[in-house]
């Protein structure tokens, strides 16, 4: 019997500084009122969130044989997670961001450490049978999965799976060349937020970049914050509004509203509007905690929270 979600990405701790007044200043000190450190990266809030609702999830990445190392599988488990995917490397260091969270936005300090280090060569192509669905994410941090992730999904779309990505923020600001176009051919859902998709598409307009990649994947979202979320059906734009929350911690919002609509559109089977809406209500509510996980809602929250909003 298949499992329910392959989730392959980097795997990093997220330090959270909240409370800040400014941003920092060379020369200067600033003073926080929260200090978290929690378990982090994009596909691993995504696949938490998914495991949250209720789908069986593992986990495929790489790690450091360190303390940090330890904590992120003990998280992965504490969230229901299998591990049995993720490698250990005791010649790196496990990766670290540092998350300085504001309202409405964060700030990212990365150290890569063992995110880069994740290869195809590191997976047994043939274990993709046994799920449903693959999610990756961090594209442009994937630096050693990049060249071949095309051969990686090519073998699970011939497994049968479904596929989604997203990409996170590049932070080398090159956002993709001929190689990631040739990626989204085989991505059933592409998931980037407003200002990846402008990025990528070389527009100023984030509707444009939306009609422009939308026609590679077999299904685009755009992740617009505080605006929601669009996507793109029969050449004509679909907008859900986003939900109106106590905003505490933006850390994995866009993560969690991943979770949602995978969740939604791919086991549910809801349709384009309805799968928005539930992945807008969950990352709103997962910005009421700190951190991409504490407050990340089960299935029952979501749609009692929808029935309240509705």
């Amino acid at each position: 019997m298949k499992r329910g979600v392959l989730v392959i990405g980097e795997l990093n701790v997220d330090m959270i500084v909240g409370g800040l007044p400014s941003l920092p200043v060379l020369g200067k000190e600033l003073l926080a009122d929260e200090f978290h450190v929690v378990l982090g990266s994009s596909s691993a809030i995504c696949a938490t969130g998914l495991a949250r609702l209720g789908l069986a999830v593992d986990y495929l990445g790489k790690v450091g044989a360190d303390y940090y190392g330890d904590f992120i599988i003990e998280e992965l488990r504490a969230h229901g997670l299998c591990t049995d995917h993720v490698i250990r490397d005791s010649g790196v260091q496990t990766g670290m961001a540092i998350s300085l969270t504001y309202p409405n936005d964060r700030a990212l300090i990365t150290y890569m450490g063992s995110i880069p280090e994740l290869r195809l060569d590191d997976i047994d192509v043939s274990t993709l049978e046994n799920y449903t669905h693959l999610h990756v994410g961090s594209y442009f941090l994937q630096l050693g999965l990049q060249p071949q992730l095309a051969e990686l999904f090519r073998a699970a779309r011939s497994a049968g799976l479904s596929i989604s990505l997203d990409m996170g923020f590049d932070p080398y600001e090159e956002w993709g060349d001929e190689k990631l176009m040739r990626v989204l051919h085989f991505v059933d859902i592409f998931i980037p937020n407003e200002v990846e998709a402008r990025e990528i598409a070389r527009v100023a307009d984030t509707e444009t970049a939306l009609q422009r990649l939308a026609k590679l994947p077999r299904l685009m979202v755009v992740k617009c914050g505080a605006a929601g979320a669009m996507s793109l059906r029969d050449d004509t734009i679909i907008r859900s509004p986003a939900f109106q929350v106590d905003v505490k911690d933006t850390t994995g919002a866009g993560d969690s509203f991943n979770a949602g609509f995978i969740h939604a559109y791919v086991f549910q089977g809801l349709p384009l509007e309805e799968a928005l809406r539930f992945a807008n209500a969950c990352g709103a509510l997962s910005t009421t905690g700190f951190g991409g996980t504490a407050a990340q809602p089960t299935l029952e929250q979501v749609q009692a929270f929808l029935e309240v909003h509705s």
